[in-house]
């Protein structure tokens, strides 16, 4: 397993809107070392969240709207601008992005799977980095993905990637909210534990809509497909992939195991 850890295939990197967007924009910089550098030994899959988030400075908004339609115009808007600043980042290293919209309903049906997972392959062929987003200007309040967790998780299971990292402005998963009396660090999570007596947390971001539950969730699903997650703070990344003790992981599901399913 650490010789995994050290050496993977194919990383599927997920961020979330608070780590990119509003105080925190100017850790897309961070990021994008990092995946630059990451690059270098795998493939790499950038599943971002922040499209709502940069879209509402620009519609006079602080936080989240409660209508759709606001949501989705936002969206729209964000969309654009998000990615203009990953590029602007990534030319730093000569490094061409692409932009790729994906709803739940495009995960439920085969043949859009099959669609996604060639262009997604076609992508890293050619050398480009795939950034994958939900399409909310088409998704609805029952159709969505939770912040992108579990979108990261469906599609590192589409990809057949060695890893998922799943990034946060938390460092960790606790065995309470962190700040709670008591809580502390759980380093692994060994394949089928039940985390029983730790409580999960909810997102306290105005602008996303994640927390610690959908990343367990998340986790647990890319971990049932053998593949191993990790979940740390964006300003982590480069030390928990370089081997730091940093950060949660998801022990995953033997390959044994998958096989004789």
């Amino acid at each position: 397993m650490e010789e995994r850890l050290e050496r993977p295939e194919r990383i599927v990197v997920k961020v979330g809107s608070s780590s990119i967007s509003g105080e925190h924009r100017g850790q897309i910089e961070t990021l994008v070392d990092d995946i630059a550098a990451l690059r270098a030994r795998a493939d790499v899959i950038l599943v971002s969240s922040g499209s709502i988030a940069t879209g509402l400075p620009f519609l006079g908004l602080e936080q989240r709207p409660a209508d759709l339609p606001t949501v989705q115009a936002a969206a729209a808007i964000g969309q654009n601008v998000l990615m203009n600043r990953y590029q602007r980042s990534l030319n730093r290293f000569e490094i061409v992005a692409a932009q790729v919209l994906l709803s739940a309903s495009d995960m439920g049906v085969e043949q859009h799977r099959v669609n996604a997972f060639n262009a997604l392959e076609r992508l890293l062929e050619l050398g480009m980095l795939p950034i994958v987003n939900e399409n909310d200007t088409v998704a609805t309040h029952e159709i969505n993905f939770g912040d992108n967790d579990q979108l990261a998780a469906l599609v590192a299971r589409l990809v057949r990637a060695d890893r998922l990292v799943l990034l946060s402005d938390v460092d960790a998963l606790y065995t309470a909210p962190p700040g709670t009396p008591g809580a502390t660090r759980i380093a692994r999570v060994p394949y089928g534990d039940a985390l029983a007596g730790v409580t999960l947390g909810v997102s306290q971001s105005l602008v996303g809509t994640g927390g610690a539950g959908t990343k367990v969730e998340a986790a647990r699903l890319a971990a049932d497909a053998g593949v191993e997650v990790l979940l740390t703070a964006t300003r982590l990344l480069a030390g928990a992939l370089s081997g730091d003790d940093h950060g949660t992981v998801f022990e995953a599901r033997p390959a044994a195991a998958i096989r004789s399913a």
